[in-house]
């Protein structure tokens, strides 16, 4: 950490893509992640990596799926750059040794929901996320430049006087402060699943990137569209453990409790259907006529073509411990929170708002996904636009010219300080955390409408005169969860319609009309925009 050109917040597939990127052309690279390299979303993403490799057909398809599934909201070039780079990329990561599954010596492609054709790469069953993590992780610690500071938090964003991002700030875990000095900054940490009670995300997805972009300045978009996973476990006293996708593409079925198979009632492609289609399907069979949750049931019994326990063995494992399986049990589910579609407003080169601030991954916002993500997009979204960012940070500072202007103020090219308010207050935090994830889950989660809206409006203004000042993590977190919460509601209040992830009550049908656009946040106001290039449906 001596001298440094770059900074990279996030080690998850985008962050570590990005960094791999700018190293290999020279440049010195620091990698920030909150705790150890390994805990991201990345890790736990089971179901796999959705890449065209079967040709220009299947990359025309791709495309038109992810189109589709985005519900009329997708930034057509950048999902035209996802398909077509996607392939390239993914060859990556087996010159790196990624060990995705194969069949007869052939990679082997299975489908997921809203997919037209088998195109989903999966690696050791249901650990794609885990095993793409490791070959990139392997591959950066095996390069010189680069960096990685584990069990740092990153606090805010430093800017120049001309409103340029300059550093980060960084909080250790002994609550020592430091300012780092870089030519630019990449935001890759994440999503912010733990702003709703139930969520499939780790305790590390709290976007403190998309609240740091937000308190710089920086454009915010899309956050009305958060994606709820269909089939979370639904377990009391178990955490919202994700029941990949890829079970319902080998053949599993979804029951109501009356062990009826109900999903054709809601959409043609049966339990293949968006991913926000299926869950609002699950809410609505699971809710009992006085209000009271009934169960729903994820079905593999019938399921003869494929071993369960050897084809999910993570999941099978999870389950077992819990005395469930897969070829036996009907297993109860319920919809949690899983994939944020808006974050950080970017172009397709990583661009933010604030010069040489730059965004990839779920913390980003290219209006790739439009309102809906299509299954098993993200990963490649990581890696494509990770790699996309990497070249525009470049492209924009030569590593020669960021050392040229390096501004650090210390021999070590960072300043440091003993935090202020530094002391572990998670005991007071953790009930004002809690309460804030049931505001957002009972006000501004699956079915939405205006009185919930403006109730959640209320209540966050309350809590956030309860919100701790201090610099430690916990309080740290507390505040980006409120500031993205705040995002998601007034964003989701605006928004007068019901469109892919976001569905409103009392605005039940899509309104083109008035409302094909993005919405952005950009110093407490919320508008609506094009997204800065044409959008051209196939």
């Amino acid at each position: 950490m001596k001298e440094i050109d770059f900074a990279v917040v996030g080690a998850g597939v985008a962050g570590l893509r990005a960094a791999i990127g700018l190293a290999s052309r020279g440049a010195r690279v620091l990698v920030v992640t909150k705790e150890a390299l390994a805990e991201s979303n990345t890790h736990y993403a089971q179901g796999g990596i959705a890449v065209a490799i079967s040709g220009e057909e299947d990359v025309a398809l791709h495309l038109e799926d992810t189109v589709a599934a985005g519900d009329g909201l997708v930034n057509f070039e950048a999902a035209r750059v996802l398909v077509e780079e996607g392939r390239l990329r993914v060859e990556e990561l087996l010159r790196w040794g990624t060990d995705f599954d194969r069949e007869n010596g052939k990679l082997m492609l299975t489908r997921e929901g809203a997919h037209s054709r088998n195109r989903i790469l999966h690696a050791h069953g249901d650990a794609t996320g885990a095993e793409i993590a490791r070959s990139l992780l392997r591959h950066a610690r095996s390069m010189e430049k680069i960096t990685l500071q584990e069990w740092t938090t990153t606090t805010a964003l430093t800017l120049s006087e001309t409103g340029a991002a300059n550093g980060i700030e960084l909080l250790s875990a002994d609550d020592r402060m430091a300012r780092v000095h870089a030519s630019a900054v990449l935001l890759a940490s994440g999503g912010a699943g733990q702003v709703y009670s139930d969520t499939t995300n780790p305790a590390v997805a709290t976007g403190d990137g998309i609240a740091m972009a937000w308190r710089a300045g920086a454009e915010i978009a899309d956050m009305e569209f958060y994606q709820f996973h269909p089939t979370a476990l639904s377990l009391p006293g178990v955490p919202r453990f994700l029941l990949s996708e890829a079970l319902r593409g080998e053949g599993a079925w979804l029951r109501n409790a009356r062990g009826e198979r109900f999903m054709e009632r809601y959409h043609a492609l049966l339990e293949l259907a968006p991913r926000d289609v299926v869950a609002r399907a699950i809410t609505r069979e699971g809710m009992g006529k006085d209000g009271s949750q009934m169960p729903v049931y994820l079905d593999m019994r019938h399921v003869t073509k494929i071993d369960p326990v050897t084809r999910f063995p993570g999941i099978s494992s999870f389950l077992a411990a819990r005395g469930l399986d897969l070829r036996r049990d009907l297993v109860p589910v319920r919809p949690a929170a899983h994939y944020l579609m808006g974050g950080v407003r970017t172009d397709v080169h990583g661009h933010t708002s604030l010069n040489r601030l730059f965004a990839a991954g779920e913390a980003a916002c290219t209006g790739v996904h439009g309102a809906n993500r299509l299954a098993s997009n993200s990963l490649l979204e990581g890696l494509v636009f990770g790699a996309r960012a990497a070249d525009a940070m470049l492209g924009e500072t030569s590593v020669a010219a960021a050392r040229r202007s390096q501004t650090t103020t210390s021999e070590e090219g960072m300043e440091t300080r003993r935090a202020e308010g530094g002391k572990d207050a998670s005991g007071a935090i953790a009930p004002l955390r809690e309460q804030l994830q049931r505001v957002m889950w009972q006000k501004a989660a699956l079915l939405r409408d205006a009185a919930g809206l403006r109730a959640a409006q209320q209540e966050l203004a309350a809590l956030a005169d309860r919100v701790p000042d201090g610099a430690h993590r916990h309080a740290i977190e507390l505040r980006n969860l409120h500031a993205v919460g705040k995002l998601i509601v007034d964003s989701a209040l605006q928004r007068e319609e019901s469109r892919g992830a976001h569905f409103r009550n009392d605005f039940p049908r899509r309104d083109d009309a008035e409302f094909s656009r993005h919405s952005v946040g950009h110093h407490g106001e919320i508008v609506f925009e094009e997204f800065g290039v044409s959008r051209v449906e196939p």
